[in-house]
């Protein structure tokens, strides 16, 4: 005998596709070009706290499914592709709960010449297409510390508000800790908190300037209802400051006993050949899908 469909079933797969229309529709409307990016990658990306899927695609040979398709389309950025955008799955080792999955559904693209003011009102716009019109607002990594913790993320040890277990962690995993356990449950209530100018050692694949005599990272994230749905940049260009980023990321790797990963040499010679001037952004689909719905739940939505 068939098992019954779960309940809503049909209602979610027609949900999913209505929004992933809407979601080509808003790119396509404003001139960006879809990209198609393999999903099996020779190297794997270096991003702290990501994980990769390994894929033996022959006796000699290991390749890895992608986690975002951002080293492509920088590639294709350096060969002259304009704005961009990529809508399909990523796939990251370790991810499973309410919020995270194996494999997951991934809006990221790419504008040239767009300011990051420009990125996140467009950001915010497209998270519209999921939830109502919202109040939008901005809170610097700096301030995000001091209203809620009350402490000054860079000048102070983080120890005291750090669990026994996390005393000898690295400042920049503290940073880390203490933003996912008691800053984000408070992010976005009501309302997108775009939180923004994080610090140097948080800065990813994105630039750094000096504002209010201090060095902070062209980098935001956009929360609602505690949630993270947006991870931004405006991206870094200049090749020998990724290289010194990857090197970095991979003693930490060895620091933490993980294995460190190839450089993706391809990504290097992309940014030497000339990134234009551009901002990027990832949304993850199905985390602004879950909270349209209302639903607790990755597992209540996913297909």
């Amino acid at each position: 005998m068939s098992q019954e469909p779960v309940p809503n079933f049909i209602r979610h797969l027609k949900e999913r596709s209505f929004l992933l229309q809407r979601a080509r529709e808003f790119f396509t409307s404003r001139n960006l070009l879809e990209v198609d990016c393999g999903s099996l990658v020779k190297r794997a990306p270096l991003d702290r706290g990501v994980d990769v899927i390994s894929a033996q695609i022959s006796k000699q040979e290991t390749a890895f499914l992608h986690t975002s398709p951002e080293y492509a389309m920088k590639k294709w950025l350096s060969f002259g592709a304009k704005d961009i955008f990529f809508l399909g799955h990523v796939y990251r080792q370790g991810e499973q709960g309410p919020l995270h999955s194996p494999e997951f559904t991934m809006a990221e693209w790419y504008r040239i010449g767009f300011t990051l003011d420009q990125m996140i009102q467009e950001t915010a716009e497209f998270l519209f297409l999921f939830l109502k019109p919202l109040p939008i607002r901005h809170l610097s990594y700096k301030d995000a510390f001091k209203q809620y913790l009350n402490i000054d993320n860079i000048k102070k040890d983080l120890s005291s508000s750090i669990p026994s277990y996390g005393k000898s962690w690295p400042h920049n995993v503290q940073l880390d800790y203490l933003i996912t356990h008691h800053i984000q449950p408070f992010l976005g209530q009501n309302e997108l908190t775009v939180l923004k100018d994080y610090p140097p050692d948080q800065a990813a694949l994105a630039c750094l300037i000096e504002k209010d005599q201090e060095l902070v990272a062209e980098r935001f994230e956009i929360y609602h209802q505690g949630v993270e749905l947006t991870n931004g940049y405006h991206e870094l260009s200049d090749p020998e400051e990724l290289e010194k980023r990857f090197a970095l990321e991979n003693e930490e790797r060895r620091a933490r006993n993980e294995e460190p990963y190839l450089i993706d040499e391809e990504l290097i010679l992309a940014l030497k050949r000339g990134l234009p001037d551009c901002c990027g952004v990832s949304v993850g689909f199905d985390r602004a899908l879950m909270l349209r719905q209302k639903a607790s739940s990755l597992s209540h939505i996913l297909p």
